[in-house]
């Protein structure tokens, strides 16, 4: 499996990219897809916003007020940028259908570095499984991802290449103004996207060994609520600094057999990433918890870069 890798961007760069979680909340008091020109609309949005962001989309997953996605960036900010984007684009979408602003204003949109073989299956397979723990048939529900994977479809005549749309017919069927005249993409005669054309496959089916067992294995074994708290739940929630310095110290018992405040700085520095990645907080949090320099903190995250704030 290989889990980062280089691959050629939308917009023509080689990069070394790394897998990221994007999720966008949904409100539990509010159903944002109502009928499915919504599923459409922000099914395509997943996709137009890769495209700007120059990320590149693996699996993705729409239900009635929230939405998932995987995709391949080049650094966090890469990732974060893409995540920002989509709520903005989901959020104009019902502001202009139904007149309704600021929906989406105290919602959360997350990238979360995907840093193991095991977190990244169990993504992969979790963001597909939103449709069967809301009710729906995976294998036939429309507004995911799921039939990219392992698939040999075949393209009918009359699928139209995105590229080749006029741009009238961008505003109507895409959504957007934006020049599309280089994406792979096809769309059916209803108008839909087809997902083989605007997913990664490869890295998809790589990520389990080339093998439909494999994954419908991992989609079968899955704990919904555990990764849901994982994935979704957990890094949402930003502790007070007296409980996170707990949780911190908790683990240095556990890893170490010391606490927290005898952890040597190199060890401490080994513990910033899996913090940044498990949990919700900042370079300054870290920085005051582990008693850190901010910059040593900054360059923990992002190895390889001169600031804390690009790279990783």
């Amino acid at each position: 499996m290989r889990r980062v890798l280089e691959r050629l961007l939308p917009h023509g760069d080689r990069r070394v990219v790394h897998p990221f979680h994007i999720s966008l909340e949904g409100l539990e008091n509010l159903v944002l897809c109502r009928d499915d020109e919504d599923y459409d609309a922000f099914v395509k949005y997943i996709c137009i916003c890769a495209w700007r962001k120059n990320v590149i989309l693996i699996i993705y997953a729409v239900v009635s007020n929230h939405c998932h996605a995987a995709v391949l960036a080049a650094c966090q900010q890469d990732a974060d940028g893409y995540a920002s984007e989509l709520k903005k684009m989901c959020s104009m979408w019902f502001s202009r259908k139904y007149g309704r602003r600021g929906v989406l204003q105290k919602t959360d949109a997350k990238a979360i570095w995907i840093d193991s073989d095991w977190y990244l299956r169990n993504t992969l397979a979790y963001i597909p499984r939103n449709a069967l723990d809301n009710g729906c048939d995976i294998r036939t529900y429309m507004w995911s991802g799921y039939s990219a994977m392992f698939s040999k479809t075949f393209l009918s005549h009359d699928v139209r290449a995105v590229a080749y749309l006029t741009k009238r017919d961008r505003r109507l069927l895409m959504h957007t103004d934006d020049d599309l005249s280089q994406v792979l993409w096809m769309i059916d005669s209803s108008g839909y996207l087809i997902p083989s054309t605007i997913c990664d496959s490869s890295y998809l089916e790589q990520a389990f060994e080339n093998s439909q067992a494999f994954f419908l294995k991992t989609l079968g074994g899955l704990n919904s609520e555990e990764m849901n708290n994982k994935l979704i739940v957990s890094p949402r929630t930003m502790k007070p600094d007296s409980e996170f310095y707990r949780e911190a110290n908790d683990i240095c018992h556990r890893w170490y057999n010391m606490g927290l405040d005898e952890l040597p700085v190199q060890k401490k520095v080994r513990l910033v990433t899996y913090l940044f990645r498990t949990n919700k907080t900042t370079v300054n949090q870290l920085a005051r918890v582990l008693s850190l320099d901010r910059m040593i903190v900054g360059r923990a995250i992002h190895p390889g870069s001169t600031s804390a704030g690009s790279g990783f």
